[in-house]
């Protein structure tokens, strides 16, 4: 059942379609009284901008609204029995139809994200290939298939991690509200549709953030020099206060990773947040749970770092970008 973006209140139908499939009318929540998802008019362009913002309502509609049946009149009453008990049969059968079609889509997902990772992590570790495509060799290959199976590996490990932990997390806020008999009726929708299979459909939209920039870090590699040809220099004597200088010393090329930041600090935060959404909990459980998943994926990678690398400093450098 889908569930209303703003309060997370379940409610039937997202909306009502009429003789023709663009004659439509958003359904208002009966809590909120605000329309329950104005995504479903948005375009796919709108819900990837909002999804790299994070923004909980975009995390709602895609986990939980997304694909919904709209309900349908056609030349009847909406409030006819006929037309409520044909709503009713059809949600059951759609229910079973939206969980094979949410494997599929993490599946889809999975290749294609796994794929664009696996490529990142080895732009990174063979910078002189990825800049020159007449470098390429057949041992190229070798190295990128088994760049794109650690990723596989670990990326099976970081969302066991997750899932398994996700799982006593939720037990134990079930205990406390049941400790405390909390009526049926306080339970938010959040909790009430939760499945098992949302955490992955979850941790893939959110990596979509840190990917984003990656790539477009691996494309557009910052030049170390200037456009005559000599490298950049910094020049302290701009400021007088020890302070400041020391301060902007820590963007420079040799002292900051941006690919760094962004896979560790920008990608925990994003599945950070995403994980907050989707387990409706306190965030120090979230936090948790994001230690589990990258305790098992670092254990995993320490296990892979001397295949995938191939030789020492690769492997460390393997190592230093599998933090989630």
């Amino acid at each position: 059942m889908p569930i209303c973006i703003t309060c997370t209140h379940p409610i039937s139908h997202l909306y009502t379609v009429y003789e023709s499939a663009y004659n439509l009318r958003l359904e208002q929540c009966s809590k909120c009284l605000k329309f329950a998802d104005p995504y479903v008019e948005h375009d796919s362009l709108m819900l990837l901008l909002d999804l790299i913002l994070l923004k909980r309502e975009v995390y709602r509609h895609l986990i939980y609204n997304r694909g919904t049946e709209p309900r349908k009149v056609f030349g009847k009453s909406k409030s006819s029995p006929e037309g409520d008990e044909e709503d009713q049969n059809l949600t059951g059968r759609n229910n079973g139809q939206r969980d094979k079609d949410r494997w599929w889509l993490i599946l889809k997902l999975a290749c294609g994200l796994i794929t664009v990772d696996a490529f990142i992590r080895w732009a990174q570790l063979n910078p002189q290939i990825s800049a020159d495509v007449s470098l390429w060799t057949v041992e190229t290959n070798i190295v990128f298939l088994r760049i794109l199976v650690g990723c596989l590996i670990e990326t099976v490990a970081f969302h066991g991690g997750v899932m398994f932990a996700s799982y006593f997390v939720l037990l134990l806020s079930d205990y406390f509200r049941s400790r405390r008999r909390v009526s049926p009726s306080e339970i938010s929708g959040v909790r009430q549709q939760f499945k098992l299979s949302l955490i992955p459909l979850t941790i893939f939209y959110s990596s979509l953030t840190k990917l984003f920039l990656l790539f477009l870090l691996t494309i557009w590699r910052p030049s170390a020099s200037t456009p005559e040809g000599s490298q950049y220099t910094w020049d302290p004597s701009y400021y007088s206060s020890t302070f400041v200088t020391r301060a902007l010393e820590i963007w420079d090329e040799d002292k900051l990773d941006r690919e760094w930041v962004i896979r560790n600090g920008l990608g925990g935060m994003a599945t950070g947040f995403g994980l907050r959404v989707v387990l409706d909990c306190h965030p120090v459980f979230t936090t948790v749970v994001i230690l589990v998943g990258w305790y098992a994926k670092t254990g995993v990678a320490r296990l892979l770092k001397d295949w995938v690398g191939g030789d020492v400093d690769t492997g460390d450098m393997w190592m230093a970008y599998s933090i989630p």
